[in-house]
């Protein structure tokens, strides 16, 4: 039916930042499973999307991955703020082609790190040449898309070379990656963290203030559950678990008054006593990547971290949201091994202990 036009589903090549990101996701996988044999047979694939970030990814050849709009079918924009007005200038003005967004640059510094430790864990060449790349773009970002006088970064640079500046969610993203030097990142946490982005109800995609903000906005000022916890994760990445914790309370909240199916988007309207938060008109309920969001929240709230090849469960400064006194995590997999953990809350600090049934082969390692 696609083929035939009778319905709008066809084959479109409309994401930069998809192929980062299945290089990223595949890392992450190693890590928490130790399944070699799967990255094994798709280390051909893994490798051709990490070439394509090296070289077609670049269209201009600044050393950054980009997109442009090659018909005028086609989108706008291709990172996950696929409406055409979620890139603009501080003036609201739309920049010119390409594009190249900060959080997908972060995707592809993350995919440089994760090809160079799947190639060592394989036995393959090229990890050297990756970390080498990585360390490129890092610089690159930093010495390009930060702003220091407002302590945050710019959301895209355009193809006249002048940065985006508006203060928007996609810096987030760039936290989760682990590319900014940590004083950067604690200056943009703060941002993150501020009235205007932060409303009640979790994180804005774009500040209060800043050109086309508007609370009921596809992308401009609208809250999603998936970008909320992407940020939350990035902000505990340097640290941050009480900022962590107030979010994702207030994402618990918004679970709640929509039945416990978490909404693709919301109105990012600040929350009132008394108020409920106020529905997206067209939002999807419930939503993939919205209905997983509390558990890389409460991932990052709790500071955990999976090693399977070490066997190895990381607990760094666990902080439980407000009202929840104790936690229960059941049946974690770690390369065969099953580990359940207890968190709970005493004398104001958060504690974490084995199970019954945890496998005695996994170590626990708690950092405070």
């Amino acid at each position: 039916m696609a083929a035939l036009n009778e319905i709008p589903f066809g084959c479109y090549y409309g994401g930069v930042d998809t192929t980062p990101l299945f290089v990223g996701l595949a890392g992450a996988y190693l890590r928490r499973t130790e399944d070699v044999e799967l990255i094994r047979s798709l280390w051909p694939a893994l490798t051709s999307a990490i070439g394509w970030v090296e070289t077609d990814g670049d269209s201009n050849g600044d050393g950054l991955v980009d997109y442009k709009r090659g018909a005028s079918t086609g989108l706008a924009n291709q990172g996950w703020k696929d409406s055409e007005d979620s890139v603009f200038h501080a003036d609201g003005r739309f920049p010119s082609g390409p594009i190249a967004l900060v959080e997908v640059q972060g995707y592809a510094y993350a995919a440089y790190q994760a090809m160079a430790q799947m190639a060592e864990r394989l036995g393959e060449a090229g990890a050297g040449r990756w970390l080498a790349r990585a360390e490129t773009l890092r610089r690159r970002v930093e010495d390009s898309f930060w702003l220091e006088r407002e302590g945050f970064y710019g959301v895209a640079m355009d193809g006249e070379g002048e940065l985006c500046t508006p203060h928007a969610s996609n810096v987030g993203h760039l936290l989760f990656t682990g590319l900014p030097a940590r004083t950067r990142s604690l200056r943009a946490t703060e941002r993150l963290l501020s009235r205007d982005f932060s409303c009640g109800w979790g994180v804005r995609t774009l500040a209060a203030g800043q050109a086309r903000f508007n609370p009921m906005s596809y992308h401009n000022g609208s809250v999603w559950p998936h970008d909320t916890a992407i940020c939350v994760a990035g902000m505990a990445r340097y640290g941050e678990r009480r900022g962590a914790a107030r979010i994702m309370g207030d994402m618990l909240r918004v679970a709640r008054a929509f039945g416990l199916r978490m909404p693709e988007l919301l109105c990012g309207f600040h929350r009132r006593a008394g108020e409920p938060p106020i529905a997206y008109p067209v939002t999807c309920m419930p939503q993939a990547w919205a209905a997983a969001s509390p558990f890389l929240m409460l991932q990052a709230c709790l500071g955990l971290s999976l090693d399977a090849r070490r066997r190895e469960v990381r607990v760094v400064r666990p902080t439980l949201p407000r009202g929840v006194e104790t936690l229960e995590v059941d049946d974690l997999d770690l390369g065969g091994a099953t580990v359940r953990l207890v968190f709970q809350q005493l004398d104001g600090a958060t504690v974490v202990s084995p199970g019954h049934g945890s496998d005695p082969h996994v170590s626990i390692v708690l950092e405070r």
